[in-house]
């Protein structure tokens, strides 16, 4: 049950993504979250059951979803690390393609000595005895830590950085990476108790992998959902501002550019024109006459706090553009968190 409502928690974040993102030239976030999404639902019961037999009905379908997994993650991870300017070089080193590579390679030799016997639903729990398939799951679920501890640690900077409401989806994701770091360490702990006899070890943490994988991918999810839904309420909001700021100001500026005409009786400008520009353009306006000495052009009290006002709204969009552009991180990236399930015996 866990792992169809993981697989379907992957393909609902696959379709958010690819309508919200949609215009966004970089997809290799949407391309992650599909080979993470496909990897997931390689590991639906019924799913596997079906698919594992094409391959030759000996496990072949764990191998590749893995391999899937790791790719996904080696995605994400290259992704966060072209988008942010935290690259301390150990993580560099942990997504970049040699590691990848190796990565895969060590699982599939280790897969490769493992005794699979039959198409079995309870891969780890069936053969997780064996040293060679506790070396696999181990590696997979290293690799898959480095890159969520990774994430943990984006979204922990984002989150000081931002206030309000920009705090959420930046929360969602510490929170979700959290949750999916102790998800694979309960699976390392499980691997090593599992293959040095340690049962009563195991079956003690084997109850926390269903609640860390499903407050992992709600989480996750719902974080990388939020980040595009509240950057939108955020421009919205800040257009519908400098709509009122610019109505507001409009008197004033037409009492300008009559005794001082300026661009703009060349170039009228009219309520259907980019707020942002509308604004900027009466501001210069109203300050130009200000300063001309050759005319006479005097403001209430009132009037000049309404235009500092006006100039503090565009500066602050520019100062937050330049506080938060470094620490986009997380704008761009999402991080599905989906593990091969060590299922219960």
């Amino acid at each position: 049950m866990t792992q169809t409502l993981v697989a379907a928690l992957m393909w609902a974040l696959v379709a958010s993504l690819l309508i919200i993102r949609r215009k966004r030239a970089d997809r290799s976030i949407t391309y992650a979250a599909i080979t993470i999404a496909i990897a997931m639902t390689l590991n639906v019961d019924a799913i596997y059951a079906a698919v594992d037999p094409i391959l030759g009905g000996t496990n072949i379908a764990t191998l590749a979803a893995d391999a899937l997994l790791m790719i996904g993650l080696f995605f994400l991870g290259r992704a966060v690390m072209h988008t942010g300017e935290y690259r301390p070089q150990l993580v560099r080193a942990a997504v970049s393609r040699p590691t990848l590579i190796a990565s895969l390679a060590a699982i599939t030799i280790a897969f490769s000595f493992i005794d699979r016997s039959t198409t079995t639903t309870q891969f780890m729990a069936d053969l997780g005895n064996q040293p060679a398939t506790a070396i696999y799951s181990i590696i997979n679920f290293t690799y898959a830590a480095v890159v969520i501890a990774t994430m943990m640690i984006l979204a922990a900077r984002q989150y000081r950085n931002n206030h309000g409401i920009q705090r959420l989806p930046a929360a969602l994701l510490t929170l979700g990476s959290a949750f999916g770091v102790m998800l694979c360490l309960a699976v390392l702990t499980m691997d090593i108790a599992h293959v040095t006899g340690q049962i009563t070890l195991m079956r003690a943490v084997q109850p926390a992998y269903s609640p860390l994988s499903l407050l992992t991918f709600l989480l996750l999810c719902a974080g990388f959902v939020a980040q595009p839904v509240v950057r939108r309420a955020r421009h919205y909001a800040r257009r519908r501002s400098t709509a009122a700021l610019a109505d507001r100001l409009e008197p004033l500026w037409q009492r300008a550019t009559r005794v001082r005409p300026g661009l703009s009786h060349a170039e009228p400008i009219s309520a259907s024109d980019d707020p942002e520009d509308r604004l900027h353009r009466e501001i210069v306006e109203i300050r130009d006459a200000m300063i001309d000495s050759r005319i006479t052009f005097t403001i209430t009290d009132a009037a000049r706090a309404l235009l500092e006002q006006a100039e503090q709204h565009l500066v602050g969009q520019v100062q937050s553009t330049l506080t938060t552009e470094p620490a986009q991180a997380l704008d761009d990236v999402g991080i599905g968190a989906p593990y091969h399930e060590e299922r219960p015996s």
